[in-house]
């Protein structure tokens, strides 16, 4: 996997997936959302990359950063 690619949590076919931007296929498939969420973050922690977790209608319902944000919080 190429380093600072984002991992998405996405709806699929009444099950969840975890998606790295730039494959076509999904990394896993789980039957809960927070099984996803769980791989999802941990793949986004090791690649460095951003993590988004969609809603079952397909929007992004939250995010975090685990690379070089390019607006990190202050203080």
């Amino acid at each position: 996997m190429a380093r600072g690619r984002n991992v998405h949590v996405v709806p699929h076919g009444g099950n969840w997936g975890v998606r790295i931007e730039g494959h076509e296929r999904l990394t896993r498939v789980t039957r809960t959302q927070r099984e996803a969420i769980d791989i999802g973050r941990e793949i986004a922690r090791q690649e460095e990359s951003e993590f988004f977790i969609h809603r079952a209608d397909g929007t992004i319902r939250g995010r975090d950063s685990y690379g070089r944000d390019p607006c990190p919080p202050r203080g």
